[in-house]
């Protein structure tokens, strides 16, 4: 199982780098990169966020080992071109530990404030299938022909070739019709924020449509994520919980963190990745995750 690190959107390119490279160090596989021109709740007051290509092709050259990804781009304000072309420059920069992350969009409110179209379901859903469809055949083959309502492409080429032979492409989502078909046809991984039981059944899903669609459902690897409380504090869990809201959470002594832990893993988790959101104090922050890698990983490992 691979363990990895999400920063917040809001942290500074200072926090972002020397979590980054904290992280590397201290032996987490990944880090992950969101997104957004904008937080989901403004009311809070304006939020600058970093921009993410730009970070993570710094982060590529900031760092030796881990895994870089975006945990994930929108293909309705990233045009599959552009992230193709983006996800093979970071690949080369980073020697061949880039992992696209695409999803099909939802945060309303940016899409408002920037004025880019997010339609209804059905149409997030096709455009997405033919955003992956096409992603994966600019990353894979030398030229591209394809039409379709969202996305035209005339012998389009993609170059260089990324290192990896196989760029990773990840798709994010949950909905069970259309985004883990999408998964099953063009995904090397899929993530969805879920728990162990959810997960269960989602992966009986996507294996579902792996077999409509030709595919050995093992060629599809699974990540989730959940905030993370290592405290046996009541107070401390109440007000971890309060923040997380109802996203899945890690919660409660090493033991107890390292059983949910495994759950997650037995549900089919290949991944795990800890956002540090819920966090307001660093040091906090830096002391629970380098306990979490130290101790939970190392038993889960064991």
């Amino acid at each position: 199982m691979r363990f990895s690190v999400w920063p917040a959107l809001e942290r500074s390119w200072d926090e972002v780098l020397d979590l980054a490279q904290r992280s590397e160090s201290a032996g987490w596989d990944g880090f992950w990169v969101a997104d957004h021109f904008m937080v989901e709740q403004p009311d809070e007051g304006p939020t600058g966020v970093l921009e993410v290509w730009s970070t993570l092709a710094a982060l590529a050259a900031a760092t030796s080992r881990i895994a870089l990804g975006s945990l994930v781009c929108s293909v309705t304000y990233r045009h599959p071109a552009v992230l193709a072309s983006a996800a093979v420059t970071c690949d080369h920069i980073s020697s061949g530990r880039f992992v696209l992350g695409v999803g099909a969009g939802w945060q309303e409110n940016e899409h408002q404030a920037y004025g880019f179209e997010l339609g209804d379901l059905k149409t997030r859903s096709d455009r997405f299938e033919d955003g992956c469809r096409a992603i994966r055949g600019l990353l894979d083959g030398e030229s591209l022909t394809m039409q379709s309502p969202h996305f035209v492409f005339d012998a389009a080429l993609r170059y260089p070739r990324p290192v990896q032979e196989r760029l990773p492409l990840l798709v994010g989502g949950k909905g069970e019709r259309r985004t883990l078909r999408t998964a099953a046809m063009y995904a090397d991984w899929w993530n969805a924020w879920i728990d162990a039981e959810a997960l269960r059944h989602k992966r009986a899903v996507l294996g579902q449509h792996c077999d409509e669609v030709g595919r050995d459902p093992d060629e599809v690897s699974c990540s989730t994520q959940a905030f993370l409380c290592l405290s046996e504090d009541r107070d401390v869990q109440r007000d971890f919980v309060g923040r997380a809201g109802r996203r899945p959470t890690l919660v409660g002594s090493v033991e107890a963190v390292t059983d949910q832990v495994g759950q997650l893993q037995e549900a089919g988790a290949e991944e795990l990745i800890i956002p540090d959101w819920t966090y307001e104090s660093l040091s906090r922050r830096d002391d629970e995750l380098d306990q979490f890698i130290s101790e939970v990983v190392r038993s889960v490992r064991a």
